[in-house]
């Protein structure tokens, strides 16, 4: 299947919902369609979805999961930790997936479609047995002080199952990121700027919008690397 243009990909993200009551200690915002588009149409051209298994670290509303669906990954998987938010991303995932089934020009029957599959759990003690998968997450940027290096915990959650991966970070994580990847046997190989445009979503918020800068990643893991906290090959 030939891989969906940007703006076609952003165009039906559009569908995905917003959290109704977002957590603030969770971090919880809806990752900007175009930003998320951006995303899963670079790993789209570069082999990173097709027949590869997709794992969304803290899908929330479901949006790079829904967007690695329509970029036609082999398995998508969500993980969150709150059931809210899965529950949330069930149902954007129904709704957008079947309006692109209607819609879609693919030759692909949507019958075929994998469904994506939902899973309630803690990212930094996950149930997922794979190591060679494909990783998009925007992880809480740690701007509360329970997620205070939260980003660091999804990147090691990230580089145990990852053989690529796609991570979403505040603005003035280049060095941090690059510097733990170079630690721990990853190769950021793109980086790029993004803008989150956010509603005033919780009580603390002071404007009607604001906007955040943020920072993309997509590095290659090697399998085969020594874990500097531990003895073994990881």
């Amino acid at each position: 299947m030939p891989v969906p243009q940007r703006r076609t990909l952003a165009r039906r993200l559009e569908g995905v919902d917003d959290f109704r009551t977002p957590s603030a200690d969770l971090e919880q915002y809806l990752t900007p369609a175009e930003v998320a588009a951006h995303v899963c149409h670079l790993a789209a051209l570069q082999g990173d979805l097709a027949r590869e298994t997709v794992v969304d670290l803290g899908t929330g509303t479901g949006m790079l999961a829904i967007g690695a669906a329509l970029c036609d990954a082999d398995r998508v998987v969500g993980i969150d930790v709150d059931e809210d938010a899965l529950a949330l991303a069930r149902g954007n995932a129904r709704s957008v997936l079947s309006e692109h089934a209607v819609d879609s020009d693919s030759n692909a029957s949507p019958s075929k479609r994998p469904p994506i599959e939902w899973i309630r759990g803690d990212v930094t003690r996950h149930p997922l047995a794979v190591d060679d998968a494909t990783v998009l997450s925007n992880p809480p940027f740690g701007a509360q002080r329970g997620n205070r290096h939260a980003d660091r915990d999804f990147l090691e959650t990230t580089r145990s199952i990852a053989a690529t991966s796609y991570t979403i970070h505040n603005e003035g994580s280049q060095e941090f990121v690059e510097s733990y990847a170079n630690d721990t046997g990853g190769t950021v190989t793109h980086a790029f700027r993004a803008t989150f445009s956010l509603s005033n979503r919780l009580q603390f918020h002071t404007e009607e919008t604001r906007t955040l800068e943020a920072e993309v990643f997509r590095i290659e893991w090697d399998s085969t690397a020594v874990d500097p906290t531990s003895n073994t090959m990881s």
